[in-house]
């Protein structure tokens, strides 16, 4: 009898989406204290498209298999695993792995998920919903009636800021190109074009004493301008990607810099990979998000849902600019009849 198989996508060199390509793997038990979990539902992000092509600091080696978070049911269990069981829906934040059929998790880094939640909906809480959250949350401690500034306002992170902001009660400017500003609109924020606004210029004059606190996923030339535009007491949370080490060593001698500076106003990076030494804040943060998502308190902006091993495809669309929101991979089970596209009524012409 021939063992069964799984398939996954593998970046076979560095590059463009046509570098990923689909392998088999052996399906074998999982190990003592490991859970096997077949995925229903993946992220396509940033972070993957820049792990392809190298872009960060902490590259991970090719060949990989990229795919942030995943949402999935746990299919088989190993010897000494108390934490979970079989049919159980799991969540896995992985920085790499989720472009596969199933993946394998040690019992403790497991993320519960209810099983009512749609798999679709609750693998963007996993990581654009967690860094928007934290962000705003435990950096910057917002609190209502706060104005804030979004720089990136369209994507994952950004129309994940967008949704929480709106149910955080924060008046809000978010920076996105003019073709996308109507979904801007939509959740009630101030839209600025990037390419034909200057946005220090409008913040000036619509908020002469500054801005609560910026959340900025560029980086580059708007940390300057960015900082320029805080109140006393305002606070500007770097949470993109430095792309290198270099860049990021950069990035930290201008933290310091500017947290010198005798005008009250801060600087804070984050990262998300501190889950990697403390889980609690994250584990309470993720259990937060799945809360208002049952509840209908927040409402994912999903822009295409692709078959799980469509991950080429995903990603060029990515990679084009004109996505709004999120794009998921998801299990054939979870897709239309025909196995096609499925786009969010608010995604632009």
């Amino acid at each position: 009898m021939k063992p069964m198989k799984y398939k996954k996508l593998v970046v076979t060199k560095r590059g463009p989406p046509e570098n990923l390509q689909i392998t088999e793997c052996p399906l074998r038990d999982p190990a003592a204290k490991e859970v096997r979990v077949k995925v229903l539902a993946t992220c396509v992000c940033l972070p993957d498209v820049q792990a392809r092509y190298g872009l960060s600091p902490f590259a991970p080696r090719v060949p990989f298999t990229p795919g942030y978070a995943s949402i999935g049911q746990v299919d088989a269990i190993g010897p000494g695993v108390a934490l979970t069981a079989v049919g159980a829906r799991a969540a896995a934040y992985l920085a790499v792995g989720g472009y596969a059929e199933y993946i394998y998790l040690r019992e403790d880094k497991i993320i519960p998920v209810p099983s009512s939640l749609d798999p679709a909906e609750a693998v963007t809480l996993v990581l654009n919903y967690l860094v928007a959250y934290q962000v705003m949350h435990r950096s910057a401690k917002v609190k209502a009636e706060d104005k804030v500034l979004i720089i990136g306002a369209s994507g994952g992170c950004g129309t994940a800021f967008l949704d929480l902001s709106r149910l955080a009660n924060l008046k809000v400017y978010g920076i996105a190109s003019k073709s996308k500003h109507a979904i801007l609109a939509d959740f009630g924020a101030t839209p600025i074009d990037y390419r034909t606004e200057d946005f220090v210029e409008i913040i000036h004059q619509a908020e002469p004493e500054g801005l609560d606190a910026v959340f900025d996923g560029m980086g580059g030339d708007y940390i300057d301008r960015a900082f320029s535009v805080l109140r006393r007491g305002g606070v500007l949370v770097e949470y993109g990607n430095p792309l290198s080490f270099r860049r990021m060593t950069r990035l930290l001698f201008k933290c310091i810099a500017l947290n010198l500076l005798p005008n009250g106003r801060t600087i804070k990076p984050y990262g998300s990979s501190s889950s990697s030494f403390n889980r609690k804040p994250f584990l309470e943060d993720w259990a937060i998000l799945f809360r208002l998502l049952q509840e209908g308190k927040i409402q994912p902006m999903i822009s295409g849902k692709f078959p799980l091993l469509d991950a080429a495809r995903a990603n060029a669309l990515l990679e084009g600019g004109q996505v709004v929101g999120n794009l998921v991979l998801v299990a054939p089970e979870l897709l239309g009849a025909n196995g096609a596209i499925l786009a969010d009524s608010r995604q632009p012409d």
